[in-house]
Protein backbone atom coordinates (compact mmCIF):
# COMPACT_ATOMS: atom_id res chain seq x y z
CA UNK A 1 0.00 0.00 0.00
CA UNK A 2 1.31 3.44 -0.95
CA UNK A 3 1.99 5.98 1.76
CA UNK A 4 -0.92 8.44 2.20
CA UNK A 5 -0.33 11.91 0.83
CA UNK A 6 -0.06 14.93 3.09
CA UNK A 7 -2.05 17.79 1.60
CA UNK A 8 -2.10 21.35 2.95
CA UNK A 9 -4.37 24.18 1.83
CA UNK A 10 -3.45 27.63 3.13
CA UNK A 11 -6.06 30.36 2.93
CA UNK A 12 -6.29 33.80 4.44
CA UNK A 13 -9.82 33.25 5.77
CA UNK A 14 -11.89 30.40 7.13
CA UNK A 15 -13.80 29.54 3.95
CA UNK A 16 -11.15 30.31 1.32
CA UNK A 17 -9.89 26.73 1.11
CA UNK A 18 -13.41 25.32 1.06
CA UNK A 19 -14.51 27.47 -1.86
CA UNK A 20 -11.39 27.09 -3.99
CA UNK A 21 -10.23 23.57 -3.18
CA UNK A 22 -12.92 21.80 -1.19
CA UNK A 23 -13.84 19.32 -3.90
CA UNK A 24 -10.24 18.31 -4.48
CA UNK A 25 -9.69 18.02 -0.72
CA UNK A 26 -12.67 15.68 -0.46
CA UNK A 27 -11.18 13.39 -3.07
CA UNK A 28 -7.89 13.19 -1.20
CA UNK A 29 -9.84 12.34 1.95
CA UNK A 30 -11.77 9.60 0.16
CA UNK A 31 -8.43 7.98 -0.69
CA UNK A 32 -7.32 8.06 2.94
CA UNK A 33 -4.87 10.93 2.50
CA UNK A 34 -4.29 13.44 5.28
CA UNK A 35 -5.62 16.94 4.56
CA UNK A 36 -5.05 20.04 6.65
CA UNK A 37 -6.67 23.44 6.10
CA UNK A 38 -5.08 26.55 7.59
CA UNK A 39 -6.88 29.86 7.91
CA UNK A 40 -4.25 32.47 8.73
CA UNK A 41 -6.87 34.98 9.93
CA UNK A 42 -9.45 34.40 12.65
CA UNK A 43 -12.58 35.64 10.85
CA UNK A 44 -13.27 38.58 13.16
CA UNK A 45 -14.11 40.97 10.33
CA UNK A 46 -16.73 38.95 8.52
CA UNK A 47 -20.09 40.06 9.87
CA UNK A 48 -22.44 43.01 9.88
CA UNK A 49 -24.02 42.41 13.32
CA UNK A 50 -21.76 40.21 15.46
CA UNK A 51 -18.85 41.78 17.32
CA UNK A 52 -15.31 40.77 16.27
CA UNK A 53 -15.08 38.41 19.24
CA UNK A 54 -18.48 36.86 18.57
CA UNK A 55 -17.93 36.25 14.87
CA UNK A 56 -14.40 34.91 15.37
CA UNK A 57 -15.78 32.35 17.84
CA UNK A 58 -18.64 31.45 15.49
CA UNK A 59 -16.37 31.05 12.50
CA UNK A 60 -13.97 28.82 14.42
CA UNK A 61 -16.83 26.51 15.34
CA UNK A 62 -18.06 26.51 11.75
CA UNK A 63 -14.60 25.46 10.59
CA UNK A 64 -14.58 22.64 13.11
CA UNK A 65 -17.99 21.57 11.79
CA UNK A 66 -16.35 21.22 8.38
CA UNK A 67 -13.60 19.14 9.98
CA UNK A 68 -16.15 16.82 11.62
CA UNK A 69 -18.16 16.53 8.40
CA UNK A 70 -15.21 15.64 6.21
CA UNK A 71 -12.41 14.26 8.36
CA UNK A 72 -9.90 16.98 7.51
CA UNK A 73 -7.92 19.05 10.02
CA UNK A 74 -8.86 22.73 10.23
CA UNK A 75 -6.43 25.09 11.98
CA UNK A 76 -7.15 28.78 12.57
CA UNK A 77 -4.54 31.34 13.57
CA UNK A 78 -5.50 34.24 15.83
CA UNK A 79 -4.47 37.03 13.42
CA UNK A 80 -7.36 39.51 12.94
CA UNK A 81 -8.99 39.85 9.53
CA UNK A 82 -7.48 42.60 7.36
CA UNK A 83 -4.30 42.64 9.48
CA UNK A 84 -2.28 39.77 8.01
CA UNK A 85 1.22 41.00 7.12
CA UNK A 86 4.04 39.18 5.36
CA UNK A 87 6.62 40.09 7.99
CA UNK A 88 9.60 38.10 9.26
CA UNK A 89 7.99 36.70 12.38
CA UNK A 90 4.94 35.40 10.50
CA UNK A 91 7.25 33.94 7.85
CA UNK A 92 9.13 32.06 10.56
CA UNK A 93 5.88 30.89 12.09
CA UNK A 94 4.70 29.57 8.74
CA UNK A 95 8.00 27.81 8.02
CA UNK A 96 7.78 26.02 11.36
CA UNK A 97 4.12 25.20 10.77
CA UNK A 98 4.68 23.74 7.30
CA UNK A 99 7.74 21.76 8.40
CA UNK A 100 5.77 20.18 11.23
CA UNK A 101 3.16 18.87 8.79
CA UNK A 102 5.67 18.17 5.98
CA UNK A 103 3.15 18.36 3.12
CA UNK A 104 3.70 16.77 -0.26
CA UNK A 105 1.64 19.52 -1.87
CA UNK A 106 0.38 22.97 -0.84
CA UNK A 107 -2.52 24.95 -2.32
CA UNK A 108 -2.84 28.69 -1.73
CA UNK A 109 -3.75 32.10 -3.19
CA UNK A 110 -1.90 33.99 -5.89
CA UNK A 111 -0.10 37.21 -4.93
CA UNK A 112 -2.17 39.51 -7.20
CA UNK A 113 -5.49 38.94 -5.42
CA UNK A 114 -7.86 41.81 -4.61
CA UNK A 115 -7.76 41.21 -0.84
CA UNK A 116 -4.75 42.32 1.20
CA UNK A 117 -5.02 39.22 3.40
CA UNK A 118 -5.03 36.93 0.35
CA UNK A 119 -1.97 38.68 -1.05
CA UNK A 120 -0.15 38.47 2.26
CA UNK A 121 -0.96 34.76 2.66
CA UNK A 122 0.31 34.06 -0.86
CA UNK A 123 3.48 36.07 -0.27
CA UNK A 124 4.13 34.29 3.02
CA UNK A 125 3.90 30.90 1.30
CA UNK A 126 6.17 32.17 -1.49
CA UNK A 127 8.72 33.52 1.00
CA UNK A 128 8.63 30.30 3.01
CA UNK A 129 8.95 27.92 0.06
CA UNK A 130 12.73 27.77 -0.33
CA UNK A 131 13.36 28.28 3.38
CA UNK A 132 11.59 25.01 4.14
CA UNK A 133 14.78 23.16 3.15
CA UNK A 134 17.27 25.56 4.80
CA UNK A 135 18.37 23.95 8.12
CA UNK A 136 19.89 27.12 9.58
CA UNK A 137 16.63 29.05 9.22
CA UNK A 138 14.39 28.26 12.18
CA UNK A 139 16.77 25.47 13.28
CA UNK A 140 14.40 24.50 16.09
CA UNK A 141 12.12 22.94 13.43
CA UNK A 142 13.51 20.07 11.37
CA UNK A 143 14.06 21.23 7.79
CA UNK A 144 12.33 19.35 4.98
CA UNK A 145 14.40 17.32 2.53
CA UNK A 146 12.73 18.95 -0.47
CA UNK A 147 10.21 21.65 -1.17
CA UNK A 148 6.60 20.58 -1.74
CA UNK A 149 4.78 21.21 -4.97
CA UNK A 150 2.80 24.46 -4.62
CA UNK A 151 -0.42 25.13 -6.52
CA UNK A 152 -2.46 28.31 -6.79
CA UNK A 153 -6.22 28.53 -6.36
CA UNK A 154 -8.22 29.92 -9.26
CA UNK A 155 -9.06 33.63 -9.27
CA UNK A 156 -10.48 36.09 -11.84
CA UNK A 157 -7.68 38.68 -11.79
CA UNK A 158 -5.92 39.68 -14.99
CA UNK A 159 -2.58 41.24 -14.10
CA UNK A 160 -1.24 38.65 -14.70
CA UNK A 161 -4.17 36.35 -15.60
CA UNK A 162 -4.71 33.00 -13.91
CA UNK A 163 -3.31 30.25 -16.18
CA UNK A 164 -4.40 26.80 -14.96
CA UNK A 165 -2.16 23.77 -15.35
CA UNK A 166 -4.54 21.13 -14.06
CA UNK A 167 -8.29 20.60 -13.78
CA UNK A 168 -9.86 18.20 -11.28
CA UNK A 169 -13.39 16.89 -11.90
CA UNK A 170 -15.51 17.12 -8.76
CA UNK A 171 -18.91 15.85 -9.94
CA UNK A 172 -18.66 12.92 -7.51
CA UNK A 173 -18.26 15.22 -4.48
CA UNK A 174 -20.24 18.32 -5.43
CA UNK A 175 -23.03 17.55 -2.95
CA UNK A 176 -20.51 17.15 -0.14
CA UNK A 177 -18.77 20.37 -1.17
CA UNK A 178 -22.06 22.23 -0.75
CA UNK A 179 -22.40 20.59 2.66
CA UNK A 180 -19.03 22.14 3.51
CA UNK A 181 -20.35 25.53 2.44
CA UNK A 182 -23.47 24.91 4.53
CA UNK A 183 -21.29 24.61 7.65
CA UNK A 184 -20.19 28.24 7.21
CA UNK A 185 -23.58 29.56 8.27
CA UNK A 186 -22.42 33.03 9.26
CA UNK A 187 -20.86 33.52 5.85
CA UNK A 188 -23.06 31.90 3.21
CA UNK A 189 -26.39 32.79 4.83
CA UNK A 190 -25.55 36.06 6.60
CA UNK A 191 -22.41 38.03 5.74
CA UNK A 192 -22.11 37.29 2.01
CA UNK A 193 -25.83 37.83 1.31
CA UNK A 194 -25.55 41.08 3.27
CA UNK A 195 -22.64 42.27 1.13
CA UNK A 196 -24.45 41.23 -2.06
CA UNK A 197 -27.68 42.94 -1.07
CA UNK A 198 -29.90 39.85 -0.91
CA UNK A 199 -29.97 39.04 2.80
CA UNK A 200 -33.74 39.40 2.82
CA UNK A 201 -34.00 36.53 0.31
CA UNK A 202 -32.39 33.91 2.57
CA UNK A 203 -34.94 31.38 3.91
CA UNK A 204 -35.03 30.60 7.61
CA UNK A 205 -35.52 26.83 7.23
CA UNK A 206 -32.22 24.94 7.03
CA UNK A 207 -33.15 22.78 4.02
CA UNK A 208 -34.76 25.68 2.21
CA UNK A 209 -31.77 27.95 2.69
CA UNK A 210 -29.40 25.24 1.39
CA UNK A 211 -31.54 24.91 -1.73
CA UNK A 212 -31.63 28.70 -2.05
CA UNK A 213 -27.84 28.78 -1.90
CA UNK A 214 -27.42 26.12 -4.61
CA UNK A 215 -30.17 27.45 -6.89
CA UNK A 216 -30.57 27.65 -9.74
CA UNK A 217 -29.24 24.13 -10.19
CA UNK A 218 -27.20 23.08 -13.18
CA UNK A 219 -28.91 20.60 -15.57
CA UNK A 220 -27.42 17.13 -15.20
CA UNK A 221 -28.30 15.90 -18.70
CA UNK A 222 -26.02 18.14 -20.77
CA UNK A 223 -22.86 20.22 -20.70
CA UNK A 224 -23.37 23.98 -20.66
CA UNK A 225 -21.39 26.59 -22.54
CA UNK A 226 -19.64 29.43 -20.72
CA UNK A 227 -22.24 31.81 -22.12
CA UNK A 228 -25.13 29.73 -20.77
CA UNK A 229 -23.51 29.55 -17.35
CA UNK A 230 -22.89 33.28 -17.13
CA UNK A 231 -26.47 33.98 -18.24
CA UNK A 232 -27.85 31.77 -15.45
CA UNK A 233 -25.46 32.79 -12.69
CA UNK A 234 -28.19 34.92 -11.18
CA UNK A 235 -26.49 35.49 -7.85
CA UNK A 236 -22.94 35.45 -6.54
CA UNK A 237 -22.98 31.86 -5.25
CA UNK A 238 -24.88 28.93 -6.76
CA UNK A 239 -24.26 25.75 -8.73
CA UNK A 240 -23.52 27.71 -11.89
CA UNK A 241 -20.54 29.32 -10.18
CA UNK A 242 -19.19 25.85 -9.38
CA UNK A 243 -19.83 24.73 -12.97
CA UNK A 244 -17.99 27.61 -14.64
CA UNK A 245 -14.41 26.19 -14.42
CA UNK A 246 -15.40 22.95 -16.19
CA UNK A 247 -16.77 24.90 -19.14
CA UNK A 248 -13.97 27.45 -19.21
CA UNK A 249 -11.19 24.86 -19.11
CA UNK A 250 -12.78 21.91 -20.88
CA UNK A 251 -9.57 21.08 -22.74
CA UNK A 252 -7.74 20.41 -19.47
CA UNK A 253 -10.49 18.03 -18.36
CA UNK A 254 -10.41 16.17 -21.67
CA UNK A 255 -6.62 15.97 -21.48
CA UNK A 256 -6.85 14.43 -18.03
CA UNK A 257 -10.01 12.31 -18.21
CA UNK A 258 -10.54 11.66 -21.91
CA UNK A 259 -14.17 11.15 -22.94
CA UNK A 260 -15.32 11.55 -19.32
CA UNK A 261 -13.84 15.04 -19.31
CA UNK A 262 -16.18 16.06 -22.12
CA UNK A 263 -19.15 15.38 -19.84
CA UNK A 264 -17.79 16.77 -16.58
CA UNK A 265 -20.09 19.38 -15.03
CA UNK A 266 -18.07 20.62 -12.04
CA UNK A 267 -14.33 21.12 -11.66
CA UNK A 268 -11.63 22.92 -9.71
CA UNK A 269 -8.58 24.26 -11.51
CA UNK A 270 -5.11 25.09 -10.21
CA UNK A 271 -2.00 26.82 -11.47
CA UNK A 272 1.50 25.60 -10.67
CA UNK A 273 3.67 27.96 -8.64
CA UNK A 274 7.24 28.30 -9.83
CA UNK A 275 8.40 28.68 -6.22
CA UNK A 276 7.82 25.08 -5.19
CA UNK A 277 8.97 21.74 -6.52
CA UNK A 278 8.29 21.28 -10.26
CA UNK A 279 5.26 19.24 -11.27
CA UNK A 280 6.24 16.70 -13.92
CA UNK A 281 4.30 13.82 -15.47
CA UNK A 282 5.51 11.38 -12.85
CA UNK A 283 4.81 13.28 -9.64
CA UNK A 284 1.55 14.58 -11.10
CA UNK A 285 0.30 10.99 -11.12
CA UNK A 286 1.32 10.66 -7.48
CA UNK A 287 0.00 14.02 -6.26
CA UNK A 288 -3.25 14.00 -8.26
CA UNK A 289 -4.14 10.30 -8.17
CA UNK A 290 -7.82 10.64 -9.07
Amino acid sequence: MKKPLRVMMIGAHLDDNDFSGGGTALQYLERGDRVRFLSMCNGCGGHHENSPEEIAARRYQEAQNVARLTGLEYDVWEIPDCELVADLETRKRLVRYIREFAPDIIFTHRTNDYHADHRAAALLVQDASYLLIVPNFCPEALAMKEMPVIMYFEDPFQNPPFMPDIAIAIDNVIDKKFEMFDCHVSQVYEWLPYTHGNLDKVPVDKKERMEWYRSPRVPRDRVLTVEEILANKTKEHNEYEQALPASQYRELLVKRYGETGKKTLFAEVFQLSEYGKPLDSENEKILFPF
